[in-house]
């Protein structure tokens, strides 16, 4: 390694980390398995209001994470696990080679004490704690492969000031729309990182991310109404797909100029729109791709995570309704019309995208809904153990030194026949709903109030006026079965700041989902 660069810490694990592992197995009592998890990051990122420039930022870190395995006598299995951010000590070898080493033996500790903790109340309830002793995940077979980044700019050469003007530009052209705009605010950033997967089964993974992104927020207020709008693009690309725009089947963007001045004039055009008024009663409702990018993620996604299904998340984050218990659950049930389909996906080239997981199992396509029917959730090793499952390569997290949790990865609903035009001109009177926007979900998700960004009244199969303010209000399993029509238009959507755990931990994914048809009532503002 250089010492300079601090990416070149994770060759020098490459070489040293599976010994030290090895090592360290041999020499602890108990010891079943131990893995280490590096993580090296580049960033630089800008922002502007209302023209002009705020922050500029450009930084590096590195961290690591391990995680042991200890095996108690009577069956107990203990786990334990520490994480530590390094900054530029990961540049020097031997420190830390000697950070890592202290980390094993304070995650090895711990997992000495929880087997030995259970151990001990398996004997006091004399085997009602029989979960306790669950067996350990099976050892896998040794797995190396290296994935490289994606990207035409790397983030650490751009120069300094490129993403400064950049906000600066689509700022001040939003500021200048028109006197309705009162407030706009530009965000970008350019980022690189490279993770590595270091286990005593002989893993050696080597991953690297790019990822470009763009935000902006634009308030505007005319004399009938107030109107905030925020949204996001982004890619695991360099900042060329900002600069430029990418063109992508699935998940494509303007560059950030064009995207923050087309946001800036839906804000002026719904400022002046009136509030939606809501019919009494349930209505024909026609979604687009962009709102159902948060039905597939709260209504879809998180329910479909084995974790939060087996009430690990109950405390703060509620539960699932696919699963109520492990003998009451919608596990190969009706839960949707047979025109609907979803599932999780990380290896589409999308915001989500990833090769393996922070356990190091290789992640594959999860069918969550097949024709109206419930298949599947994202597991862990641990979850897929308790559900009788195979792993799937779910587990991630948002930094190095946590523990990795449950998460989505391109989650969506799976495109029909039905061309968009077609499902709008079917309907006699009823609404089109776009573009997602805030969400209020019940505890297990089984009913749901998503806010839209815009609605618009059908009559006789035309669109016709445009209302702010308004909201699909509907009991899940019942607008699943009511889907009627599903288009073929399928895209993605980024979502960058997806929060989950405690400590809070936000990563990025991508939701969408094709335009459905289907019944519901509305609310408004």
């Amino acid at each position: 390694m250089t010492s300079t660069d601090i990416f070149g810490a994770a060759e020098l694990l490459k070489k040293e980390g599976p010994d030290l592992l090895r090592a360290f197995i041999r020499s602890h009592r108990g010891a079943a398995y131990a893995d280490l998890r590096f993580e090296a990051r580049f960033s630089r990122s800008s922002s502007a209001t209302d023209g002009e420039p705020r922050a500029a930022q450009a930084g590096e870190s590195a961290g690591f994470g391990v995680s042991v395995r200890v095996n108690a006598p009577g069956g107990a299995s203990g786990a334990g696990q520490t994480g530590v951010e390094l900054g530029r000590l990961a540049l020097r070898p031997a420190r830390l080679l000697g950070a890592i080493r202290a980390g094993l033996a304070e995650a090895y500790q711990r997992a000495r004490l929880g087997a030995r903790e259970k151990a001990a109340l398996i004997r006091a309830l004399n085997g009602r704690a029989r979960s306790l002793a669950m067996a350990a995940p099976p050892p896998r077979a040794a797995l190396r492969d290296e994935a490289a980044a994606v990207f035409q700019r790397d983030p650490r050469t751009l120069e300094s000031g490129e993403l400064e003007r950049l906000c600066r530009e689509a700022s001040a052209r939003v500021a200048g729309l028109g006197s309705e705009i009162v407030f706009n605010a530009v965000a970008a950033l350019s980022e690189l990182r490279q993770e590595l997967f270091i286990s005593s089964e002989g893993a050696l993974i080597s991953q690297g991310f790019a990822f470009s992104q763009g935000d902006c927020y634009v308030v505007a207020q005319s004399a009938g109404g107030h109107q905030e709008i925020y949204d996001t693009i982004g890619q695991q690309r360099g900042l060329e797909c900002l600069a430029e725009g990418w063109r992508d089947e699935l998940m494509p963007n303007p560059d950030l100029l064009t995207f923050a001045i087309e946001l800036g004039r839906e804000a002026r055009e719904l400022a002046a729109a009136p509030a939606l008024k809501p019919p009494a009663d349930e209505v024909t409702v026609v979604t687009d791709t962009h709102f159902n990018a948060l039905v597939s993620h709260e209504i879809i996604g998180h329910p479909s995570e084995a974790d939060r299904a087996l009430k690990m998340e109950a405390a703060y984050a509620g539960r699932s309704w696919f699963l109520r218990s492990l003998n009451d659950n919608e596990v190969g049930r009706q839960v949707g019309s047979p025109l609907l389909s979803a599932c999780s996906d990380p290896g589409l080239d999308g915001y989500g995208h990833y090769r393996y997981d922070h356990e190091g199992t290789r992640a594959r396509r999860v069918m969550h809904v097949e024709n109206g029917v419930f298949r599947g959730f994202l597991n862990s090793r641990e979850t897929a153990a308790v559900l009788g499952a195979e792993p799937n390569g779910s587990a991630r997290a948002s930094e190095v030194f946590y523990v990795p949790l449950i998460r989505m990865s391109n989650t969506f609903l799976l495109p029909g026949q039905s061309d968009p035009r077609q499902i709008v001109a079917e309907v006699e009177h009823g609404y089109y709903v776009c573009g997602g926007a805030v969400p209020s979900i019940a505890e297990s998700r089984e009913n749901f109030r998503i806010s839209a960004r815009r609605v618009y009244e059908i009559d006789h199969g035309r669109i016709g006026r445009l209302y702010r303010a308004g909201s699909v209000i509907a009991d899940s399993k019942e607008f699943f079965m009511q889907v009627d029509a599903v288009g073929d238009d399928l895209r993605l959507i980024a979502i960058p700041n997806c929060g989950k755990g405690q400590p809070m931990q936000v990563k990025r994914m991508s939701n969408g989902g094709p335009t459905l048809r289907s019944r519901a009532r509305l609310g408004g503002g």
